[in-house]
């Protein structure tokens, strides 16, 4: 079945593309949308689509209503913004005459006095202006009165217009624009805006209008996008070269997670995974000489859906040769110090809007993110915190025995109970709790960490590996460690890791030690130092955002599904 969308647009295209328009598309489109309007006002979220419709068509053909951008030589273009800027140094009913831009922006609200005279307030990119629009004005200038009128009746909240005017500010103090010339209707709102939006099913359905309902949404991406960079530019500094690794691979490799599988038209007879961390391919970047990587890009685990986790999310991982934990830790209090001051800087109107639970940015916020942070050692806080010492955790049967501890301590089992598994779970009983403020949860268990650098503990008398995560609010955020770079170790740490997956129930007999990465090893990879941060739970944190898909533009898997199933 043709999508709805494509099946009313694919009109548009001899009205769109073509300089010369035969007069019979023009009357098949118009009565296309017509008979379009007719099948779906029933869809409309505000059940206004045919009225508005019928009322811009009463004003103007359709297609007149969606024109090319104005190409103007005589005046210049600028942004609601610097309208802003350009008039707020004048005095309350003064004029810049000697200045005449274009502005556009999205109708926000209109207001009239009178017959003569309409306020319409214009948003672009979270700046809000005032255009105002007298007939005495425009009248000199040779506007027809019913084309006045006719912009009266037309106007409305959701519509994207172009002004043409002087820098003016009103008698009660806002920048404005005084119009020039007739207000030029670029794309109109066939929908009425919402006043609120507080259905979830709709909101999922509709990601658009909830933005133009919810200015929190909105904020919540621009501070994404701000984070983003601000990662980007602090490895930008540090010399890392920043790279793209594939996304499809024979595969996965790079963590313990169930991948998506795929074929590709090409390779029929090969399974295909969607990448669980970009962690192997980079460090053969490493090997081949390129020194400190980074990669910012997406994802895939083929898990559950629940309010911090989506099976396609985005991550940040790097790659230092010869970079210790010691490092790798105080890299990411300088990543986040720096992060918390830029965010700070953006300025209050750039958080307006977000939840009480985000992250304070005022003046006195400065020491949330100040290192050093506190560290605790993962075996001795749980042995502390639990009152018994946990087994020798390199025995062949210390999962049955710290199981045992399970019962004793009647601490829910998880579902699966292999030994990384009642680890981690372990954790989140005992240590994560204590981690409302930053803090580094060091030296796991050997078991728990494939990839990273072993070592014996000297206090625990314990395997663990060379590893930190970062904590807050009881939430991972970070982890790092010291990489496993023997091809000899790995090997083991790579055998072992499958014997869980199969234990696990996500072994499906084709799962290899990946012997393409050990061929790279065998070259030589330096003492390297690798770091990954979750890019959606750090928005979370900074926005206060309780659920990953308030920070995705389009929600989670299922938004996502729901949202094309109603296309079709």
């Amino acid at each position: 079945m043709m999508p709805r969308s494509a099946e009313v647009y694919r009109f548009l295209r001899p009205v769109l593309q073509r300089s010369n328009v035969k007069s019979s598309y023009t009357r098949y489109f118009s009565a296309h949308v017509t008979l379009a309007s007719k099948k779906l006002v029933k869809e409309s979220p505000t059940g206004d689509y045919e009225k508005r419709v019928a009322q811009l068509q009463a004003n103007a053909s359709l297609q007149d209503c969606w024109p090319r951008l104005p190409q103007r030589l005589d005046v210049a273009r600028i942004s609601v913004n610097d309208l802003r800027k350009s008039s707020a140094f004048l005095d309350n009913g003064a004029s810049k005459l000697d200045d005449k831009f274009v502005v556009s922006g999205r109708v926000r609200s209109v207001r009239t006095a009178g017959s003569k005279l309409v306020f319409v307030d214009i948003e672009q990119d979270d700046h809000v202006a005032q255009a105002i629009c007298n007939f005495s004005h425009l009248d000199k200038n040779g506007v027809p009165r019913e084309q006045f009128n006719a912009f009266k009746r037309v106007v409305r909240r959701g519509d994207w217009y172009t002004f043409i005017g002087h820098p003016h500010k009103a008698q009660g103090g806002e920048e404005s624009i005084l119009a020039t010339e007739l207000p030029q209707l670029m794309s109109p709102s066939l929908h009425q805006i919402p006043a609120q939006l507080d259905d979830a099913e709709t909101r999922a359905r509709r990601p658009h209008v909830d933005m133009l309902v919810h200015r929190q949404a909105v904020q919540t991406l621009r501070i994404r996008s701000a984070i983003e960079r601000g990662i980007s530019t602090f490895f930008d500094k540090q010399g890392y070269s920043k790279v793209s690794t594939p996304l499809l691979t024979a595969g996965a490799g790079g963590a313990v997670a169930r991948p998506f599988e795929t074929v590709a038209t090409e390779m029929q007879d090969t399974t295909l995974n969607l990448r669980i961390a970009p962690e192997l391919w980079l460090k053969r970047l490493v090997v081949g000489g390129l020194g400190k990587v980074y990669e910012i890009g997406p994802a895939f685990r083929n898990e559950g859906v629940d309010a911090t986790h989506n099976p396609e999310f985005t991550i940040c991982e790097s790659y230092m040769p010869f970079a210790d934990l010691e490092h790798l830790m105080k890299m990411t209090e300088d990543l986040l110090s720096g992060l918390h001051e830029q965010l700070r800087e953006l300025g209050e109107e750039h958080f307006k809007h977000l939840s009480d639970t985000a992250i304070n940015f005022d003046a006195g916020s400065t020491h949330l993110f100040q290192g050093p942070f506190p560290r605790l050692p993962f075996i001795s806080t749980i042995e502390k915190e639990m009152g018994k010492k946990l087994p020798n955790l390199g025995d062949d049967n210390a999962a049955q025995q710290v199981l045992d501890l399970f019962t004793e301590m009647s601490i829910q089992v998880p579902a699966k109970p292999t030994l990384p598994r009642l680890l981690d779970a372990l954790a989140g009983h005992y240590i994560e709790p204590l981690c409302t403020y930053p803090t580094f949860i060091t030296e796991h268990p050997a078991v728990m960490s494939p990839l990273s650098k072993s070592y014996t503990c000297p206090t625990t008398s314990q395997l663990i590996s060379a590893r930190a995560e970062l904590f807050i609010r009881g939430s991972e955020y970070a982890n790092m460690y010291e990489e496993e770079n023997s091809p000899f170790a790995q090997r083991e740490k790579f055998v072992e890791q499958l014997k869980y997956r199969e234990v696990d129930g996500e072994g499906d007999g084709r799962a290899e030690v990946d012997e393409s990465y050990l061929e790279a090893l065998e070259w030589g990879l330096p003492p390297t130092g690798g770091w990954g941060m979750g890019i959606d739970r750090l928005v979370m944190l900074f926005t206060g955002q309780k659920r990953i898909g308030d920070v995705l533009p389009f929600g989670t898997l299922r938004n996502v599904v729901g949202l094309a199933a109603r296309q079709t």
